[in-house]
């Protein structure tokens, strides 16, 4: 069946299985941006915007893209023009591997867009869906922190010693 929405910007049409799963469809359009970690939404790699709100590729349908707008992590900005987000992740050393930074920027997004000025703990509560098995997390709730900043000029806290409950992302919790 014909498909029609907004990708990053751009119009798409084309025909594809409805019930292809949208993180599928995006591989297959290249969009090599959204990873898939389970399959199962428990990782959040393969996180992107459906209409401005963050969800998870791997469990939604082709047929819920009719006439929407989709949003990746390289919808959000470029090289030359990257997002605070995407900015400050790099600044802040909040990237390791990679696998998992364009899930987390997503979310950082989506968290952003409602609340610009979020604490370290609501960071922590809008990522827990994304997993990051190599930072440890602290980096990554200082760059969300960095690009709230940023882009509302909300205060923003200085990187100091990991409190007890920053630590948990060893065990896979921001």
């Amino acid at each position: 069946m014909m498909l029609s929405f907004t990708l990053n910007g751009q119009g798409v049409r084309l025909d594809t299985a409805l019930d292809k799963r949208v993180v599928d469809l995006l591989r297959e359009l290249q969009a090599l941006d959204v990873k898939e970690g389970c399959g199962t939404g428990e990782c959040g790699a393969c996180s992107v915007l459906l209409d401005g709100v963050h969800r998870l590729s791997c469990l939604m349908l082709a047929a819920q893209l009719q006439g929407r707008e989709l949003t990746t992590a390289a919808g959000l900005g470029s090289a030359s023009a990257p997002h605070p987000i995407q900015r400050a992740f790099a600044e802040h050393g909040a990237v390791q591997c990679g696998f998992c930074s364009p899930g987390m920027t997503i979310a950082a997004s989506a968290l952003l867009a409602q609340n610009p000025d979020p604490t370290r703990d609501e960071v922590r509560r809008a990522l827990s869906g994304n997993l990051c098995r190599c930072t440890g997390y602290v980096k990554i709730v200082d760059a969300v922190r960095a690009a709230a900043k940023e882009l509302g000029d909300a205060p923003s806290d200085a990187p100091s010693a990991a409190p007890d409950d920053e630590t948990a992302g060893a065990r896979g919790k921001p």
